[in-house]
């Protein structure tokens, strides 16, 4: 657990100073970074989220690499309906654009709002919102760190602890497809 814990520090360390882009190859650079060719280090091809169960599970091949808690948006029950409402979406998206200086430990977006997302909103009269990112804790916390892993914080987002955060941004890649369950 130790060498694990120094590995992480050490790629977050270089995540940090290296700028590790959308470009890079996750498993490529944590290989890279450890002098390891670990089969653990290689890529999810697929992020699943149980809303329900507070859970974002990475997956390669079907099968469970990792598994970490989440907090949802403050309104987390159905699916985001539009701008401000407060919930996680729910359906099939694609982890895209990455950002190493948000206002969180590190953010990936995720690929909401689909063009049916957008048209029910449309129908509606509003605007189906947008940013949704997996990300960090704040960078400037303003409560207690429990707080941010205990509750339901985001404006809609999925947040996990930064420690968690890291191994998803180095166990993920560019269009990596999300599912989020109720």
């Amino acid at each position: 657990m130790r060498s694990r814990s120094i590995l992480l520090s050490v790629i977050a360390s270089a995540v940090l100073l290296l700028g590790v882009t959308a470009s890079s190859r996750a498993g490529e650079a944590a290989s890279a970074i450890a002098g390891v060719r670990d089969e653990a280090l290689l890529p999810a091809d697929q992020v699943i989220v149980r809303k329900g169960e507070r859970r974002l599970l990475l997956l390669r091949d079907g099968h469970v690499m990792r598994s970490y808690r989440v907090s949802l948006g403050l309104n987390p029950n159905g699916h985001k309906e539009q701008e401000g409402d407060f919930r996680t979406p729910e359906g099939a998206y694609a982890l895209t654009r990455r950002n190493a200086h948000s206002d969180f430990f590190l953010a990936i977006q995720v690929s909401y709002p689909s063009e049916q997302d957008a048209r029910r909103a449309r129908a509606r009269g509003a605007r189906p919102g947008g940013n949704i990112m997996v990300h960090g804790l704040p960078n400037i916390l303003r409560y207690s760190r429990d707080r941010y892993l205990t509750n339901d914080w985001t404006d809609g987002c999925i947040a996990l602890s930064n420690e968690d955060m890291l191994e998803v941004w180095l166990l993920t890649q560019g269009n990596t497809p999300i599912l989020i369950e109720p």
